[in-house]
């Protein structure tokens, strides 16, 4: 599943089109997508995991969800879930959820929960945190509410860097903890983004699908936790369950 940086990357990769009307529509997607055609896009937004397109009256919200993928002047030898043809060119999305927004984006979005956001609240982050003492820690930074934008990877790293196991109780960590813990939640999402446009991501990986800790040289425990059974890649050694 994309997280947050790489929803950016797609942001910034399709600025060519805003602005642009569309001249033709097609797809399996299941909603209109041809109320589309002959629309302008007046411009590309992202919140968390969510890639938005704007439109005058109503937005387009596209989630890759966790096979989703998207070209842009090129196909791939699937059927796409939305085609957008524009005189300059093209953009499809496939395996992906479609969803009409029709009410104003303030009125859907928490742009302060989203980790790369200017918008981005840390004191609410704080609050909230505070408000879900029993959670785990891994269930905690997947939380889109929280910290929209934070998937696994994210979270694996973040965990690795501040030392906290991922079955640790939010309501249990030290204040110190949970400061590293909303700071590098953002840092790390912002890291992720330059090596991501770097094409050096994977070699920057301490924790996220990795055997051997490079801290205490022991093998990772790898395990399917929390609500969402995701996988999580920590070190027992060094770091600290908080129950």
């Amino acid at each position: 599943m994309p997280e947050g940086p790489s929803i950016v990357i797609l942001r910034e990769s399709v600025q060519l089109f805003r602005g642009k009307k569309i001249t033709g529509v097609s797809g399996n997607s299941k909603v209109d997508i041809q109320r589309l055609d002959g629309k302008k896009i007046l411009d590309f937004r992202t919140w968390g995991k969510h890639f938005l397109i704007c439109f005058k009256g109503f937005t387009v919200r596209i989630h890759l969800m966790l096979f989703g993928s998207y070209r842009i002047n090129e196909r791939k030898d699937a059927p796409a879930r939305l085609s957008l043809q524009f005189t300059n060119g093209e953009l499809n999305f496939y395996a992906c959820s479609i969803k009409f927004i029709e009410e104003p984006l303030s009125e859907v979005y928490d742009w302060g929960a989203d980790v790369m956001s200017d918008q981005w609240d840390p004191r609410a982050a704080m609050k909230r945190l505070a408000d879900i003492p029993d959670t785990m820690v891994c269930d905690a930074l997947l939380d889109q509410h929280i910290f929209a934008g934070v998937g696994n990877i994210i979270k694996n790293e973040v965990l690795f860097r501040i030392k906290v196991h991922p079955e640790s109780r939010v309501g249990a960590l030290p204040a110190a903890r949970k400061k590293a813990l909303v700071k590098q939640a953002v840092v790390y999402s912002f890291e992720f983004l330059a090596w991501k446009k770097a094409f050096v991501l994977k070699k920057h990986f301490l924790a996220h699908t990795k055997k051997i800790c490079p801290r205490d040289h022991i093998p990772f425990i790898k395990k399917h936790l929390g609500k969402t059974h995701r996988r999580s890649f920590f070190c027992t050694e060094c770091q600290e369950l908080f129950q």
